[in-house]
């Protein structure tokens, strides 16, 4: 479709995996990504930053939200990020793993595998996914389901004193 792209040098990979040498990599290596991410969309006077997340992931970070850190959240479709004036889009939000893998094999995608990859938390969603999956085989849409319309939800409020 001759849209320009930009390939981004960092040194996350030295920084989180010689320097700190982080055990749970995922959430820093994130945030510095996007900060660098964001740097360089500034730099290109741009204001919006697509992010190729999909239903899977969307579902995995719940999972791990939850169960990690004790906390009902996942990341929204859309984001404005006050200090930095960036909306962040995430427009495969509602496609499955599996089919962009499948299409993205025809284009032109760079390559760039975590180090840890295989060996996270996040990883450890994706197993506990596929085998809950498995076993019931609309769980992970019953769960993006139950995440993309706020009407189906039954949670707790504080009680009134």
């Amino acid at each position: 479709m001759d849209i320009p792209y930009k390939i981004v040098k960092t040194d996350l990979y030295e920084i989180i995996f010689n320097i700190r040498q982080e055990k749970n990599p995922c959430s820093l290596c994130s945030k510095m990504r996007r900060g660098a991410l964001n740097n360089a969309i500034t730099d290109m006077g741009v204001n919006k930053l697509a992010l190729g997340h999909h239903a899977d992931d969307v579902v995995e970070t719940f999972l791990l939200s939850m169960i990690y850190e004790g906390r009902l959240s996942t990341f929204q479709p859309v984001s404005f990020m006050d200090r930095s004036g960036v909306t962040l889009i995430r427009p495969m939000i509602y496609l499955e793993e599996k089919d962009i893998r499948a299409h993205a094999k025809s284009l032109p995608v760079v390559h760039n595998p975590c180090p840890a990859n295989h060996a996270t938390q996040r990883e450890y969603m994706k197993t506990l996914l596929k085998k809950l999956t498995s076993d019931i085989p609309f769980a992970k849409d019953r769960i993006f389901g139950a995440l993309s319309h706020p009407e189906r939800n039954n949670l707790w409020e504080k009680p009134e004193k």
